[in-house]
């Protein structure tokens, strides 16, 4: 008879096991919640007990009832492929591998005068800094929480970013100002070892609490739009594009692994919209 694990014995042997390879701390939090997700889901049921059918209905179920995004159905299936591939060893008649489609959607993007409004509303430095980092240096927000002291490159005017999406470390710019901002963050504060620490030295700042703070910044700047913590990172890659930086230099900073998903901010860019003459402007219309 075959020995089966418990939820709580997964999930830790999932958490190993994404160590071991190195996956992102992000990465490694997000999979174990899907686990714990799908295992609520299945109710009574096993999760080795798990059909091709069991599946199927679980993505439909996050689809039409939960409403889940592209993104988080992306995870899920990653997060369930690797249970099932390489922690289970099991065969299921389910394609792990399914394209799961993408709207065609593009990102919201603050200007220059709403990302300054923006920073200006905030009077809490650490919160300030925090803010500042994500969009001058166009950091994911599990990229920030997990920089740490050393990771600021004072002298060549650089931030490493350590093991980040894919596995692969990258290094971005940061200009004089922001590194004067980050030096008074630290005078202010001296973390000891995560850059921003959480309650404990020993922990990386909350990211929850980031978004809250995020939006309360967003309201006391009048901003309407819907934006999130993401939408800094989004507006630094095209704010880049509208000062004509080469897009592969951008697919650097932002550490994508494929031009294409670059590309997207090339729609948004006014760059190249600002060349374009209308039509219109050959007639006489008055």
């Amino acid at each position: 008879m075959r020995y089966t694990m418990k939820v709580a014995e997964l999930i830790d042997r999932m958490k190993k096991e994404l160590n071991m390879r190195k996956y992102s701390p992000q990465t490694v939090d997000n999979y174990c919640s899907v686990l714990r997700h799908f295992s609520k889901y299945l109710l009574n049921s096993s999760v080795h007990s798990v059909t091709g059918q069991v599946l199927t209905d679980y993505f439909d179920y996050l689809k039409t009832e939960r409403k889940a995004s592209h993104s988080t159905l992306k995870l899920h299936l990653a997060a369930l492929r690797f249970l099932y591939k390489e922690i289970l060893k099991q065969e299921i008649d389910f394609d792990f591998y399914l394209k799961i489609g993408k709207p065609e959607t593009l990102p919201v993007v603050l200007s220059v005068n709403e990302v300054q409004r923006l920073l200006d509303s905030v009077s809490n430095l650490k919160h300030k800094t925090i803010l500042s980092l994500i969009y001058g240096c166009g950091l994911r927000i599990s990229e920030l929480v997990h920089l740490k002291c050393a990771d600021i490159d004072k002298d060549r005017m650089l931030v490493r970013i350590e093991q980040a999406r894919g596995n692969k470390d990258r290094y971005v710019v940061i200009s004089e100002n922001l590194l004067a901002l980050i030096k008074k963050y630290y005078r202010a504060y001296r973390p000891a070892n995560y850059l921003f620490e959480g309650r404990h030295s020993s922990e990386p700042y909350s990211t929850s609490s980031i978004q809250s703070f995020f939006r309360k910044a967003k309201s006391r700047a009048g901003i309407t739009r819907k934006a999130t913590v993401h939408t800094l990172r989004h507006s630094f890659a095209t704010h880049l594009l509208d000062q004509g930086i080469d897009i592969r230099y951008i697919q650097e900073l932002l550490g994508h692994k494929n031009l294409a998903t670059t590309q997207i901010y090339m729609h948004i860019s006014t760059f190249n919209l600002n060349k374009v003459k209308s039509p219109a402007g050959l007639l006489q219309l008055d």
